[in-house]
């Protein structure tokens, strides 16, 4: 008897667990609020496309033509720059050390040049005054020995120029001026040469900042180059910026920047039109993606435009 109280209880509370967890899987999931509000588009009719932050010429990856260890780096990230200034130095103790000896033979040859220079002198004046005096054969080796001085001096300049020039070079310096986005090297550290590697800087000029937009395919007849268009940064709906029509790239290509999400195609092919803006006091940074509205005309009925 007090074994089937015990079965009676357990198959209650067996009953009573199975009817909460049916109850509970039946409620509807509960749908998160986004933790950022999206943009709310600026105009009645318009096209949207995500676009990504760039400078207007392209970033320029800054190599060293002369392999070393870096012995200085003049720019940390975010400095500006003008064309022409330094950014980093390669240990330059050997190349001084051959300068110096260049410069000495430099020295050597214009003293060994003074010899015969003074005794073509000589020997000149001597034929001006008699020229039956002495041979014209002697006359003639002086003329030869300065001659071989001479030559043995500009080849020692050119000599001493030469590793001048190389001692220029390890010092590398800002081709055009711009902001040093990257410093990937460090002191100490060898830089070298090679095009495969990495850059050990990067700059480009962000007083301009370029939004190149990817537009969908299916929408691309939609934009006009004289329509107005704005974007707003990821994160921050409430920064309009008004953006300045620079050109279409007249060739669609397969979009890259992709969501993940199920619905999405991975076979988009998009229309990248570039926009414009002043940089200023913008918090916006180079690689950023944002949104971007562009005013279009509605689609009729029919699929074509609307009245112009």
């Amino acid at each position: 008897m007090k074994a089937i109280r015990i079965l009676v209880v357990v198959a209650i509370v067996g009953a009573l667990i199975a009817l909460v967890s049916v109850l509970h899987g039946s409620r509807s999931p509960s749908v998160a609020a986004p933790p950022v509000a999206s943009p709310r588009a600026p105009f009645a009719s318009y096209v949207a496309g995500s676009g990504i932050t760039e400078t207007g010429r392209g970033n320029v990856a800054i190599g060293t033509p002369v392999a070393g260890v870096v012995r200085e780096i003049d720019v940390r990230v975010g400095d500006r720059v003008g064309a022409g200034d330094p950014l980093f130095r390669i240990d330059d103790r050997d190349l001084q050390a051959r300068l110096q000896v260049a410069q000495a033979n430099v020295a050597q040859a214009r003293a060994a040049m003074e010899k015969p220079t003074h005794r073509l002198g000589y020997l000149d004046q001597l034929q001006r005054l008699d020229p039956g005096v002495i041979s014209r054969e002697m006359v003639t080796d002086a003329r030869d020995d300065a001659a071989t001085a001479r030559t043995a001096l500009a080849s020692a300049k050119a000599m001493a120029a030469q590793l001048q020039v190389e001692n220029e070079r390890l010092v590398v310096r800002a081709p055009s001026s711009g902001r040093v986005l990257q410093v990937n090297t460090r002191v100490g550290e060898f830089a070298d040469s090679s095009a495969a590697t990495k850059p050990l800087m990067l700059l480009g000029d962000d007083t301009r900042v370029y939004l190149r937009v990817d537009i969908d395919e299916n929408d691309a007849w939609r934009v006009r180059p004289d329509a107005p268009a704005r974007a707003y940064p990821r994160g921050d709906p409430g920064l309009s910026i008004p953006l300045r029509f620079e050109y279409i790239e007249p060739f669609l290509v397969p979009k890259t920047s992709l969501t993940g999400q199920s619905t999405e195609r991975s076979d988009l092919r998009v229309l990248q039109v570039v926009y414009s803006f002043e940089r200023g006091r913008l918090p916006v940074y180079l690689g950023q993606q944002m949104d971007a509205f562009i005013q279009a005309p509605e689609v009729g009925a029919d699929g074509r435009n609307g009245p112009h």
